[in-house]
């Protein structure tokens, strides 16, 4: 039996996301790193307060985990899956870094 994938590539992001999926995108960075730059319809889930607000996040559908270069959320996807049992998730390969490099080069960087 072949094991789900627990990342996602910008790449195939934004392929799903032109397609209309729906999709939750969750970011896990700071206020600052948000407000500076972020995907559009993304919510600012800071990793600092993550488990208190796991409701937030939703338990069917594909949920992307988001943060600037794919660690922070790396280990909220990982909290989610082992944690919460959560088959849903997965973590954004290379972060809004990737998304820059591989989508949108007009995408802010920092």
């Amino acid at each position: 039996m072949e094991s789900a994938p627990l990342e996602i590539t910008a790449a195939e992001l934004h392929r799903r996301l032109q397609a209309g999926h729906d999709l939750q995108l969750i970011d896990v960075r700071e206020p600052e790193e948000y407000d500076y730059c972020h995907l559009p319809g993304s919510q600012l889930v800071p990793l600092s307060k993550f488990t208190r607000r796991t409701t937030e996040i939703r338990e069917v559908g594909p949920v992307i985990v988001i943060c600037h270069h794919g660690v922070r959320s790396g280990q909220a996807a990982g909290y989610l899956r082992q944690r919460l049992g959560r088959t849903n998730v997965l973590n954004l390969r290379g972060g809004v870094a990737a998304w820059a490099e591989q989508v949108d080069p007009t995408f802010p960087t920092y």
